[in-house]
């Protein structure tokens, strides 16, 4: 279970992954050995996946942000074994979701240019033998960052 201190060292840490045991405790109000200890639990158990850099995708020259719908015509756990494994190989999908409704698959996905998104859709995923069929939504402007997550 989380105490109060565990909720805002994760806040904390959502904010700036940079801060040192010792500004953790100035947060805190405890000691940095204290604050070093309640980080190292919150990642053992698993409550902190990992650290990570945000990149500027037009600065290293991602132009294009899509999502795509992927609709597959069968269902069997071959076929979803097989999808998977596919799209855990592209660096260009950076997110993948199962879904309800009528899409199966939603993918995040950043690309140098439309030619390249066109090249995924259909040199990629379409030649997949459980696709029937994609939907791409190129993305204009992003109005909301990714956020941390509320805790």
């Amino acid at each position: 279970m989380l105490d109060a201190t565990d909720t805002k060292l994760l806040a904390a840490l959502q904010a700036d992954a940079h801060l040192t045991a010792q500004q953790l405790g100035e947060l805190l109000n405890l000691s940095p050995s204290q604050a070093g200890r309640r980080r190292q639990r919150l990642e053992s158990e698993g409550y902190i996946q990992g650290y990570f850099a945000r990149l500027n995708a037009t600065k290293i020259g991602l132009l294009v942000q899509g999502f795509v719908q992927v609709h597959l015509s069968s269902h069997g756990p071959e076929q979803s074994s097989s999808f998977a494994s596919l799209i855990s190989t592209r660096p260009e999908i950076t997110s993948a979701w199962t879904m309800t409704g009528d899409a199966d698959y939603l993918l995040r996905v950043y690309c140098a240019d439309l030619p390249e998104l066109n090249t995924l859709l259909h040199e990629v995923l379409l030649p997949h033998p459980a696709v029937a069929r994609v939907q791409s939504q190129i993305v204009m402007d992003q109005l909301k960052r990714d956020a941390a997550l509320p805790t």
